[in-house]
């Protein structure tokens, strides 16, 4: 049997190329608006902020790198492009993958070392360093994503003939090693520093909380403590998506593959490709600010009565006062946002 063959029914492969198409759109048109309402505001935004759209970046180029080819994969019941298309898709699902997971590590970390000093109006992380941080997401990336091509490690087709990805059937022995540092490197280590930097902030904001009597703490600190449940969800969404593709994987290095039949196999593959869609609807539910500029997005093709109706709505953004550090004083008059802000949440007037 030809290897890129699907191993599914054509009905099967219909139900998944709309499946795909629909994470397609929403990843595209999701990561697209967060983006745009960085670049709205590149002026004001703060540096770790630049983590949030570098994530942002990893979406929207795993959306348009693989889901227009699987699509298409998935209508003409087989893998489009043979062995040089393989190859690609699963160099640039890992590459993104690993991105991804860096990404929200790096995040993380630098969500504690934000969170160890609230009081201070300073910034704690400086442009240098987060761009610094920005190339070395994609220089371990990369580096990750070339090794398999340089003979450590074998992207090949998955069980069910209609993607691409790391071979893992086939590195039961000479990829083994590769395996289990991947997995170290890439998926355990990684949610373990997010574990512990996110319940190190947790902790921190609980004891600043009960221990201040200053109203300007209090509100820092439930400022904070929004923008941790922000991260906390972005994490659990790209960790949970990739959870049952990375047991289904470890199966097929320790156990015979031919156990699982391509239809289970699809399903976890499908449920990872979700993790694209989720980050710009968590900014759109837990963000005040961000849903008021995307309808203000909306409503400009609805017509200038409609927008100068949804501008009465109150300016509800989760931007707290914070220090002035011209006058030593607090007052709506001087809003300045602390050292880490929601991410690429525009500012509102």
């Amino acid at each position: 049997m030809d290897i890129y063959t699907s191993a599914l029914s054509p009905a099967m492969d219909i139900g998944a190329g709309f499946y795909l198409l629909v994470v397609a759109v929403l990843s595209i048109v999701g990561n697209l608006v967060v983006i745009l309402m960085a670049i709205k505001r590149s002026s004001r935004m703060k540096p770790p902020e630049l983590l949030s759209v570098n994530l942002a970046l990893t979406d929207l180029g795993a959306a348009l790198s693989m889901y227009p080819l699987t699509v298409a994969s998935a209508f003409s019941h087989r893998w489009l492009g043979g062995d040089v298309t393989c190859i690609y898709y699963g160099w640039v699902g890992f590459f993104f993958g690993v991105a991804s997971i860096a990404n929200l590590t790096i995040l993380a970390i630098v969500r504690f070392i934000v969170s160890l000093n609230l009081s201070s109006p300073k910034e704690k992380i400086s442009w240098r360093t987060v761009k610094m941080l920005c190339v070395f997401i994609w220089l371990y990336a990369f580096m990750w994503a070339l090794l398999p091509i340089l003979g450590w490690g074998r992207y090949g087709p998955e069980p069910f003939h209609l993607s691409c990805s790391l071979a893992w059937d086939q590195m039961k022995h000479e990829g083994f090693y590769f395996v289990i540092c991947m997995f170290s490197f890439n998926l355990a280590l990684p949610t373990l520093i997010i574990f512990l930097c996110y319940f190190g902030i947790s902790f921190n904001l609980y004891f600043t909380y009960k221990s201040t009597n200053s109203n300007l703490m209090a509100n820092i600190v439930r400022l904070h403590r929004r923008m941790l449940t922000i991260a906390v969800l972005l994490s659990i969404g790209f960790l949970a998506s990739w959870m049952p593709y990375g047991l289904v994987s470890l199966w097929s290095i320790f156990r015979d593959s031919s156990t699982i039949a391509p239809e289970i196999s699809l399903l976890p593959c499908l449920f990872a490709k979700t993790s694209t869609v989720y980050n710009p609807f968590i900014y759109y539910i837990c963000s005040q600010s961000f849903k008021m500029e995307v309808q203000k997005l909306c409503c400009i093709c609805q017509g200038p009565i409609r927008c100068q109706a949804s501008n009465v709505i109150g300016n509800t953004s989760i931007y707290m006062v914070s220090y002035d550090q011209k006058t030593s004083r607090v007052g709506h008059s001087t809003m300045q946002r602390i050292a880490m802000s929601e991410p690429v949440t525009p500012e509102l007037n």
